[in-house]
């Protein structure tokens, strides 16, 4: 009996200093805890260990000697299209150092295979080189020389507060008193928009002429280069609501009028976004979808930043992004970044309001498109859901 008893306690004992092991980083943090399955959708589960090692290898260099610390925050997960399950839920995720390089390792190396020419997927600019995209295509890279920092800012991805973040990096913009902002939240929102503050790699040729492709060659060798992607349906939904659902000045000038006259019927639209909706007179989101499915548009112009596709606005089969973050997974990505450019301790990003879409957008907004012209816009889009790891919405293109 007493052996049996010395057999249990030195098993207990031997459990005991491997469950410590295992768990060492989340003893030696203070925050212990056993660790579940990752809440994010993009870690994939059928990697092998080995994959997952390699992944994890070929990012966890960024992290240099820092370590991202657990966290315990309330994030709202990718939006999946099926609906089946926990669709928006809010739920809390303890993302791992670990877990976190792997989120972004993965989403790296489905941009990688799905630029290379051995992947089934083709859209306009592919197997471009960096030199034969234009100047002007290249105005969305913003650049901090100060820090070694390049973003690409995709607009109605957070890019509001980003650009306020790369402001108070470049110090490149004097608060009321003088002194550089100190701190994103108390630069104005449409201060952050203002070009005039931001050094894009379009004004390159204006500033450094001739040398400026092998200087941007070498800052995006040397900096540490990442930007924030979204649901493309979503990030258009985004768009419409925030440009057309009320009333825009400039958007209904350069968009809104030519829409009603081409998609609903109206020969002599009113001069001004407020004189329609005073007349009850307002775009409808299936026409804003027919404007883009219409060929025409891009026979006259490209598409506005706001909905234009973001392969096209950040390049990333000619770029080898660092970091993609996602406005799925937000603040962990943010909180992910700041914590590897060194830049936790210095910059506080602000916090807003997220223009998130409810549970039942897929039948409030495409319940009046057909399913055609679902298939089309997934079609016109599909580089984007692709490139950067999100579901093809099947119940809508199905039904």
């Amino acid at each position: 009996m007493l052996k049996k008893l010395q057999c249990f306690l030195l098993l207990g004992t031997i459990f005991i200093i491997l469950f410590v092991i295992v768990h060492w980083d989340d003893v030696r943090d203070g925050t212990f805890y056993l660790h579940v399955a990752s809440s994010s959708p993009d870690i994939p589960t059928s990697m092998t260990s080995s994959e997952r090692r390699t992944s994890e290898d070929s990012f966890m260099w960024k992290e240099s000697s820092r370590s991202v610390k657990p966290n315990l925050t309330i994030i709202t997960p990718h939006p999946k299209h099926d609906h089946s399950s926990n669709y928006l839920l809010h739920t809390f995720t303890q993302s791992s150092p670990t877990q976190l390089a792997l989120r972004q390792a993965h989403r790296r190396r489905v941009i990688r295979e799905l630029c290379s020419a051995n992947s089934s997927l083709n859209f306009p600019g592919k197997f471009k080189t960096f030199d034969q995209i234009p100047n002007k295509a290249l105005d969305h890279l913003i650049v901090d020389d100060h820090h070694g920092v390049i973003y690409c800012f995709v607009p109605k991805v957070a890019c509001t507060n980003w650009k306020r973040v790369m402001i108070v990096l470049s110090q490149n913009l004097k608060a009321p008193n003088g002194a550089p902002y100190l701190d994103p939240l108390d630069i104005p929102s449409a201060l952050s928009h203002n070009a005039t503050l931001h050094l894009t790699f379009n004004k390159f040729w204006r500033l450094f002429g001739r040398f400026s492709r092998p200087l941007m060659h070498h800052r995006l060798k040397n900096y540490t280069k990442f930007l924030f992607v979204r649901d493309p349906f979503v990030r258009l939904i985004s768009a419409f609501r925030n440009k057309f659902a009320k009333p825009n000045k400039d958007f209904y000038r350069q968009f809104g009028s030519t829409i009603l006259q081409r998609y609903a019927n109206i020969s002599n639209p009113p001069d001004s976004a407020q004189e329609a909706f005073a007349a009850g007179i307002r775009l409808s989101f299936t026409q804003f979808i027919q404007y883009l499915l219409d060929p025409q548009t891009e026979k006259e112009k490209p598409f506005n930043e706001h909905w234009q596709h973001v392969y096209r606005l950040c390049h990333p089969c000619q770029i080898d992004y660092d970091f993609v973050g996602k406005l799925e997974t937000l603040d962990e990505d943010t909180e992910h970044l700041l914590k590897i450019l060194g830049l936790d301790n210095q910059i506080h990003f602000p916090p807003g309001y997220r223009n998130r879409t409810a549970v039942n957008w897929e039948r409030d907004w495409f319940a009046n498109i057909s399913v055609a012209d679902r298939r089309k816009l997934y079609n016109l889009y599909e580089a984007d859901f692709r490139l950067f790891g999100y579901d093809k919405p099947e119940t809508l293109l199905d039904e």
